[in-house]
């Protein structure tokens, strides 16, 4: 048994720099020496196990062993499940559907504005309900591409617009796996996120606009973006308010697809910004308000089968009855050698001594990943394909995908071993640390677990905790700062290693990541200190005061 060790060197600056090291090569690599993806991703691993072995004195198998955890949970299910929305794609591409598909939506307005707002934002939100876990990004990037958008807009374009329904992802677990941890109500977490999202919910899609065309093309379709953004925000507070956390993203996106849509059949902004690149020319006046796309309605609806095939059964998945079915008939529960049990959390990151568990569950049936292939040869056969096509499609998308399954293994490999030393406790205290600041850089812990994990569920798994422990002693509502954790985190959606990479695989732009992490890191860090100041207002602040539930 090793107990984690919080200040290795007895001094929190020195401690909290070693703990920084591995997020500080990966980011670098990345964004500055413009170091392929796979390789930055490798190079903080190493550094994060060095960090761990000779720093935090964690014994070198137990390290390594929580790097191959890692790893193991990053191609299963994170990996599986972006392997078989491309598969999806591809397919559909090559049969020319998606093209169907993309021209559909695109000729609900001429107006590129109005396209990103219906699919990175509205379109994007129902994927993140329904699955979650790179899902969306991977659909809008291909479908903003397809439709003009350069690949560094169509890229951290989407990862922008998968922000604020982050936190109700996959049908809620974020919210589920939050009150796993703390043992506070998930009905009082549901709501208490629903008292900060739905403000972002109105902020985002302005944002999202105004990231690609500027001020000036943003306010002349505001009308549009209000509508878009309320109709998502509305749901989304009484949804998670009055219900729970299943059906947020899902009834909110809904919601926001049918307003926006038909709200663009009476109303069209005085000019139309018919280039992708986010500007206009000349032809723009003369534009016509919605393009039509000259397909049949057969046509149409034969193009939009493989997604609504792909909806229905990723609710299906998503749904704990039927989930557990599944459980029950397919899952192997693994003991990972040299880690389960092995290592032992410590006060104040817990409040005592506590065991960590390390049993990877390979639920090969119930995965999401899984729901996906099932709907991608449904599909397929739907549209005609023969068993050895789908192989020979597969097996492309599997040479497609080799560098970014590599990336999200040795990622996730990075954020296990960190997790499982206590580096990133050592991160987290640093910001518990801050007194009556606490409820902003609180909010910003759960936005450095989201960027270091890749995922807002295993940022609430990881500082949920600390959030609640934290708040208990600073007198703050332990509700109020685990909610902060999983809104905070869904800022940091967009820069973590895994969205980046699924979002440069979808769109065809290898090479270029830290190109998108510099496009989008500003709005990260920025979005996220707004949410840190709502969630200050409402420690402080009559009368946001009167929203937190104790």
């Amino acid at each position: 048994m090793w107990s984690q060790v919080y200040d290795p060197f007895n001094n929190v600056w020195l401690s909290t720099i070693a703990a920084a090291i591995p997020v500080v090569v990966m980011l670098a690599a990345l964004a500055f020496f413009h170091i392929k993806a796979h390789i930055a991703a490798l190079m903080g691993l190493i550094s994060a196990l060095a960090v761990a072995i000779v720093g935090f004195t964690m014994p070198a198998d137990v390290a390594i062993s929580s790097a191959l955890y890692g790893a193991a949970y990053g191609l299963f299910p994170i990996g599986w499940i972006i392997l078989n929305v491309i598969f999806l794609y591809q397919l559909t591409d090559r049969k020319g559907q998606f093209k169907i598909l993309r021209e559909s939506i695109a000729g609900i307005s001429g107006d590129r504005r109005l396209q990103l707002l219906l699919i990175a934002f509205s379109f994007g939100a129902f994927f993140e309900g329904a699955g979650g876990f790179g899902t969306p990004v991977a659909v809008t990037g291909a479908m903003l591409i397809g439709l003009g958008f350069a690949p560094l807009a169509a890229s951290g374009l989407s990862l922008i617009a998968n922000t604020a329904p982050v936190a109700y992802g996959a049908l809620g677990t974020p919210i589920i796996a939050l009150a796993a941890v703390t043992g506070l109500d998930m009905l009082q977490l549901s709501a208490m996120v629903g008292r900060q999202l739905p403000v972002f919910s109105l902020i985002v899609p302005f944002w999202l606009v105004w990231a690609f065309c500027g001020f000036r093309g943003m306010l002349a379709v505001w009308p549009a973006i209000l509508v878009g953004g309320a109709a998502f925000a509305i749901p989304q507070y009484f949804i998670s308010n009055f219900h729970g956390p299943w059906l947020v993203d899902v009834g909110a996106a809904v919601s926001s697809m049918v307003c926006l849509t038909l709200f663009l059949k009476v109303w069209r902004p005085k000019e139309i910004m018919t280039s992708p690149s986010g500007k206009f020319d000349g032809a723009d006046e003369q534009a016509p308000a919605t393009l039509g796309h000259g397909y049949s309605r057969k046509e149409v609806m034969n193009a939009w089968t493989p997604w609504l095939v792909l909806s229905v059964i990723v609710l299906l998945w998503g749904i704990p009855e039927w989930k557990k079915a599944l459980d029950g008939i397919s899952i192997i529960k693994i003991e990972w050698s040299h880690l389960h049990n092995l290592i032992q959390k410590m006060p104040p990151v817990a409040p005592t001594p506590k065991i960590e568990e390390a049993i990877f569950k390979l639920n090969w049936l119930s995965a999401t990943g899984t729901g996906i292939f099932i709907a991608s040869i449904i599909s397929a056969f739907l549209m005609g394909y023969r068993v050895r096509e789908m192989l020979a499609v597969y097996w492309d998308t599997l040479k497609l995908l080799k560098y970014s399954l590599i990336t999200i293994a040795a990622m996730l490999a990075l954020g296990y071993c960190t997790r499982y030393s206590g580096v990133d406790s050592t991160l987290g205290l640093a910001f518990a640390n801050t007194g009556i600041f606490y409820p902003f850089f609180g909010t910003l812990l759960g936005w450095l677990g989201v960027a270091l994990t890749g995922s807002d569920t295993a940022s609430n798994v990881l500082f949920g905790g600390l959030q609640k422990t934290s708040a208990e002693q600073l007198g703050l509502s332990p509700v109020l700062m685990a909610a902060a954790n999983s809104s905070g985190g869904v800022m940091g959606k967009m820069i973590d290693a895994q969205s980046i990479v699924v979002a440069s695989t979808a769109t065809k732009w290898y090479g270029h990541e830290g190109e998108i992490l510099r496009y989008v890191f500003f709005h990260s860090i920025a979005l996220a200190a707004l949410v840190g100041l709502l969630v200050t207002l409402q420690a402080y602040v009559h009368p946001f005061t009167l929203l937190v539930i104790p």
